[in-house]
């Protein structure tokens, strides 16, 4: 049976939310699947067929040491997307070379270095913007601002940043994620932000729940990982497309996740086995004409 690592890290040792799924997923289809912290040093990488990255969600914080971890497990086992889609995905500026190829939200970059005319610049022309850490995940250190003079403003975290418009739709529509599994889009999960929020996060008090997908969204999600595709010249086994409604009535992507993207476990289980039978096609693959699917045992 071919053994799979799912990397989170310490805070959540059992996975994702709803991480149980994904292992009976994988137990359904003849495969070993284990939990493990990405920064375990006790972990033997090279014992593993595949390595999937899934809920690192620190990475943000340690940047440079996660990096360097995909690289050196990359080396022994082969690891899902990969440490060079990490490396580009992990910053937010990425969203200029994807919008060259499909509608995304505006995005315009800021440094320490110049910081007050470029945000004022956003501001003239984007109006309130939302002021984004360029590496950063689940909405922790965003900041409204409406001014260079804001006090809002002083609560952000180490740069650099990007600025983007705040997308009134989200208040309404909520933000859409489209899961891309195995190069198809294969289903929706909708979110919604707490009165007065802008940020979808359950933390934040957003709400999440499945949906069937909608071809609109569907369109976009797969333009956007073909894009990215392009972009990177390498195939992406997962991706999540996030995307809200603009002003002038356009979808856009908010974010094309390629590191770490939640699969809604909790409110999709059905996600499981879709993830599931992408890493048994891609280790299909590899051991020559293995076929794992869901065993018939009792």
């Amino acid at each position: 049976m071919p053994t799979v690592l799912l990397a989170t890290f310490a805070l959540l040792p059992e996975g994702e939310y709803g991480g149980e799924h994904l292992l009976t997923a994988f137990a359904e289809r003849d495969v070993t699947a284990r939990w493990v912290s990405w920064d375990d040093p006790a972990v033997d990488w090279s014992a593993a067929d595949l390595v999937a990255v899934r809920s690192t969600w620190d990475y943000h914080r340690r940047l440079p040491e996660f990096l360097d971890w995909a690289r050196a497990t990359e080396a022994v086992a082969p690891v899902l997307n990969g440490a060079d889609v990490f490396a580009w995905n992990a910053d937010k500026s990425y969203l200029l070379a994807l919008g060259e190829h499909v509608p995304v939200v505006p995005t315009r970059l800021l440094e320490d270095r110049g910081l007050v005319p470029a945000l004022q610049a956003a501001i003239e022309e984007l109006g309130t913007v939302l002021v984004k850490p360029r590496t950063g995940a689940g909405g922790l250190g965003v900041v409204l601002a409406d001014s260079v003079s804001d006090p809002r403003l002083e609560g952000l975290t180490a740069g650099p940043w990007v600025a983007q418009p705040v997308v009134e739709s989200v208040r309404t529509e909520g933000e859409r994620s489209v899961f891309v599994l195995g190069g198809e889009v294969v289903s929706q999960v909708d979110k919604q932000p707490a009165g007065g929020e802008v940020r979808v996060h359950e933390h934040f008090g957003g709400v999440s729940r499945p949906v069937p997908v909608e071809p609109e969204c569907a369109e976009l999600a797969a333009a956007a990982v073909a894009a990215g595709v392009r972009l990177l010249g390498r195939e992406l086994p997962y991706a999540r497309v996030d995307m809200m409604r603009l002003a002038d009535g356009r979808l856009a992507v908010s974010e094309l996740e390629l590191i770490e993207p939640g699969l809604y476990l909790d409110v999709h289980p059905g996600n499981a086995a879709l993830f599931a039978d992408v890493v048994v096609r891609v280790l299909a693959g590899r051991t020559g004409g293995w076929t794992g699917g869901p065993s018939d045992r009792p």
